[in-house]
Order: structure tokens, then C-alpha cells, then sequence
């Protein structure tokens, strides 16, 4: 996922009084008056679109004291509603360029760090270091606020919560899921701790050649014991032991030069410890007189799958492909037509796949379906075609098509005083990195235009209003050394079989350790 990516991720607030939703993907909401002494700017999501903003505004803000406030979300989605979690990040004093800010950041979950907590893979720490730094967090237990009053306005930046329907027959069976959820619930999401996948069947399918296709791929065929002093949670790493899957095949409607993973997870799943690459030649045919006209990343990129499609490998490498008991493989040039159902009809026996070729040339390469079709059997089907944001509320702009907010450079369009980040500014593109630069370049186009008094002004009731409300709801909010107990309960469960943690994922558990 930009990991999302971003995939990501909770809701931001509205600039008319309305009913307001919330879902998992980060969020951002900036309030404040030009007519304060100091700006108060509400960061709606924890995860890396929400840290990556309230980092830039403090920087170039005086904010040697931060502050954090325990007030809990004011929307709610059903399903006993979200939490909230407010914290300015830890910052030093830099040159002034901006009155001093207070900064508060907003979480639905009663955990922070959204997508570096629930959509990086276990195996990868080292992505997970940059968020999880020194900073404190104020978390709030979940539970229902009601409207968001009319006077917030602010910035949205809350990702993509959904995953992309595939809208073919037999979507709806037993044996598919997003690997949006799957990859929640290895990672200890709680609204994806009841997916239960069956994983008794000896070929996966995963529809989409993305890195977070790749990354639900890796886990799949990681042998478990290499998981075991990660962070994956260990009802996961249970059902993951008892797994048949044997072959994984990452379905594609274009080619070699179209896939979206990078060369970094591709060189992963070539070095997957008992894993074989299964690779057709056929699909690489004259594919190395084109590289001469690719950028470099992409020539790159499409070099190794080459090399590892069409080159012999050296004995040492072949040795280890001889002996390896699991198996993936790249099926480009086929489209999912239907998922076939098992004989009883309780569960998916496979995928017909349109044969597709491609037209046109460099972005505006399209595949087309030629006719043939063939059926390809597994007893999981994953589908990773992309991710996609959800309108939030009729006044706040939203284009359905693109899935984002209509927006000149995180200025949201014909909405004076909204702003908005990350995927629902850009739509459910890139990596963690660049989430991180498109965060810095809203929160200055905010900063900007607050010192060119070009924000609505006009006295606004700012956080006491909602710690008001929320208080008139009886809603007890969770504080950031709430956090920290949590974080050392996790800590402290993971020392005992030597995992860097055990993910505390039911939110009423975490509430009765909390004495809630």
C-alpha cells in the first residue's frame, strides 16, 4: 500500500453543519481564525498524510510547547462509531515564519499511525521507523458524537478507505476478499479481524501486479518461522502455519512495462527463501529494443524480470529454484472475467480470465480482449486493482470518477478555507515518501495563505467546543500516557516469543486495560 499508500485509513470535519462519516484512512481537518494571535490547526489521522502535515506546520511555526488535547472524534460510521487521537508531533523551535500554532491530530482507531501500523508489511520495519519516533499521542475510545458543528473548516487528507470492487460474477463468494482486508488482518485492523481466509487451498490468485499485490504474495508463501519475530499478529501467524497454499499467480491486463510494483519488492520476492519465480518468456519477446525509450527506474525494473524470465540461472540459484516447495508466478495480458464457483457453490474453484492485448503507447497503453479466454483454478481469489476514496459529505466537493477532491494544489476548489492531502488530493498513487512530500506541499500552501490572510476569518470556538460537545455525549476520551501503556502492554507481550511487539487489535480490550 503507498502503502498506501496511503491504504490505505478516519473523516474530517465539514465546513456546514452536517452529518459527518468516518472511516479508517487518515483524515485532516485545519481550524482556525486569521483574527486569533495563534492559529489552532486540526489534523484529522494519524497516519503518514497526518503526520507529514502537522510536521511541516510545526517546523515553520514557533511551537516549543505542543500540546495535547483528549477529545474524541465527533463522527461516526455504525459499528459502535470511531475514536480519535490528537497530538502535535514533538518539535523544536525553528526561525518563525508563521504565528506560534497549536497543532491537534485527530485518529479514528484508539491506536495511532494509520497505514504504517495497519499497511506496512510485518516483514518491513524499517518503513515503520520514521513515524514511530519520538511524539506523543492523545487517543479517545470509540464511541458516537453526533453532528460536527458548522464552524470547523479546515483541510481533508484522509486517503482511500475502500478498495475497488472488481464487479464481475462470483465476487461476492466465500474464498474472495480484498487485499486491502487481508492485509488489515495480518496486520491487526480491527474491522478485519473476522475475515477468517481459507487458506487449505494450493493456489492463491491475487488480481493486480501492485507492490501491496506483492506484498499479500510474500506473506502467502513466507515460510512461517521467518514471521515469527515480526509484528504480524499472531492469529495470523497461526492460521499462516496451518496454510496449503503452495503457487501464487498475480494476474495483470497489460504487460511487462505496465506493472506498478518496484524493483525493491520485486527483488524480495525473487529472494523469498523455498520460492521459485515462474516467469513465461513468451510475454518478453522483443521487449529489450523498447527499454532504450523507458525512464531509467522502469528499465531497471523491467531488466530483472527479464533476466529472470529468459536468463539461465547460476548453479548456486538454480540449485535453490530446484529444491523450493512453493512457487509464484506473473500472468500478464489476462482480465478477470468471472470467479468460478466450486462444485457445491460455497466457495471460488477458480478465475476466467480474458486474454487481452495492448493498444496505443506509453500512458495511454490500453488492453483490449482478443477473444480467447482461460480458466485458471484456485481456491483464493485476493483482488488488488486499487484503492479508492469515498465522498465525505454534499458540501465538500467530490469528483466520484477520479475518486478525489477537486483541488488546485491542495486548495479545494470553490470551498475558500479547505485543504486537502495525500490520496484524496492526488488520488491512491505512490509510496510512503511521496505521501510525505505531497503533505509538506499542503500544509504550505496553507501556511501561505494564512500569512496572506486569505483564510476566513472571524472568532471560532476551536477545540473547547468540541471537548464541549463530546463531553455533552458522555464520550470519555483516552489520553496520550493511555497510549503509552497500551504501546508497553504490546511491548511486553512480544518479548515473551521475541517479537518487537503483539498488536493489541480488540478495541474493548484495549479499553478494560485501560480500566474504560
Amino acid at each position: 500500500m503507498a502503502s498506501r499508500c496511503w491504504r490505505w485509513w478516519g473523516r474530517s470535519a465539514l465546513p456546514r453543519t452536517r452529518p459527518l462519516s468516518a472511516g479508517s484512512t487518515p483524515s485532516f481537518r485545519h481550524q482556525f481564525s486569521t483574527q486569533e494571535k495563534t492559529p489552532q490547526i486540526c489534523v484529522v489521522g494519524s497516519g503518514p498524510a497526518g503526520f507529514y502535515t502537522a510536521q511541516h506546520l510545526l517546523k515553520v511555526t514557533l511551537c516549543s510547547q505542543p500540546r495535547v488535547l483528549n477529545t474524541p472524534a465527533v463522527w461516526g460510521w455504525g459499528g459502535g462509531g470511531p475514536s480519535l487521537s490528537l497530538h502535535p508531533i514533538s518539535c523544536h523551535p525553528v526561525p518563525q515564519q508563521h504565528p506560534q500554532a497549536h497543532v491537534d491530530i485527530y485518529e479514528k482507531q484508539p491506536v495511532p499511525f494509520g497505514l504504517v501500523r495497519f499497511g506496512v508489511a510485518p516483514d518491513h520495519p524499517e518503513v515503520k521507523v520514521g513515524l514511530s519516533g519520538p511524539g506523543g499521542w492523545g487517543l479517545v475510545k470509540m464511541g458516537r458524537a453526533g453532528r460536527l458543528p458548522g464552524w470547523m473548516k479546515g483541510l481533508h487528507s484522509y486517503g482511500a478507505e475502500d478498495h475497488r470492487a472488481l464487479e464481475i460474477p462470483g465476487e461476492e463468494l466465500p474464498g474472495v476478499c480484498s487485499a486491502r482486508a487481508f492485509v488489515g488482518w495480518y496486520n491487526g485492523l480491527p474491522e478485519n479481524q473476522e475475515l477468517k481466509p481459507d487458506l487449505s487451498c494450493d493456489t492463491a490468485v491475487i488480481l493486480g501486479q501492485g507492490n501491496v499485490a506483492l506484498d499479500v504474495a510474500r506473506i502467502l508463501l513466507t515460510p512461517p518461522e521467518h514471521l515469527e519475530k515480526t509484528d504480524i499478529t499472531k492469529a495470523a501467524l497461526g492460521v499462516l502455519r496451518q496454510s496449503r497454499v503452495k503457487t501464487v499467480w498475480l494476474v495483470g491486463r497489460r504487460g511487462p512495462l505496465q506493472v506498478a510494483f518496484t524493483i525493491k519488492e520485486l527483488r524480495e520476492m525473487i529472494q523469498l527463501p523455498g520460492t521459485r519465480p515462474i516467469l513465461d518468456p513468451v510475454d518478453f519477446l522483443d521487449l529489450q529494443d523498447r527499454l532504450k525509450e523507458v525512464p531509467r527506474p522502469r528499465k531497471r525494473l523491467t531488466e530483472l524480470l527479464l533476466r529472470t524470465a529468459v536468463e539461465k540461472p547460476g548453479p548456486e540459484e538454480a540449485a535453490r529454484r530446484a529444491s523450493a516447495s512453493r512457487a509464484w508466478g506473473l500472468r500478464f495480458f489476462r482480465s478477470p472475467q468471472q470467479v468460478l464457483p466450486s462444485p457445491d457453490g460455497r466457495g471460488a474453484a477458480g478465475v476466467r480470465l480474458a486474454v487481452t492485448r495492448l493498444e496505443g503507447v506509453g500512458e495511454t497503453t490500453r488492453a483490449v480482449p482478443t477473444g480467447a479466454m482461460e480458466d485458471l483454478p484456485c481456491g483464493l481469489v485476493l483482488s488488488s486493482v486499487g484503492y479508492k476514496s469515498r465522498p465525505i459529505d454534499p458540501s465538500v466537493p467530490f469528483d466520484s470518477k477520479l475518486g478525489v477532491i477537486p483541488n488546485v494544489e491542495g486548495r479545494v476548489t470553490d470551498v475558500p478555507g479547505l485543504y486537502c492531502s495525500g490520496w484524496v488530493k492526488r488520488g491512491p498513487t505512490g509510496v510512503i515518501a511521496t505521501t510525505m512530500t505531497d503533505s509538506f506541499l499542503t500544509g504550505q500552501t496553507l501556511l501561505q495563505d494564512l500569512k496572506a490572510g486569505l483564510l476566513p476569518s472571524g472568532p471560532r470556538p476551536g477545540s473547547s467546543a468540541i471537548q464541549a460537545l463530546l463531553s455533552s455525549r458522555g464520550v470519555q476520551p483516552v489520553s496520550f500516557s493511555d497510549w503509552e501503556k497500551l504501546d508497553a502492554e504490546e511491548v511486553a507481550r512480544g518479548q515473551g516469543t521475541g517479537k518487537p511487539r503483539e498488536k493489541l487489535v480488540d478495541p474493548q480490550e484495549m479499553l478494560r486495560l485501560l480500566g474504560h
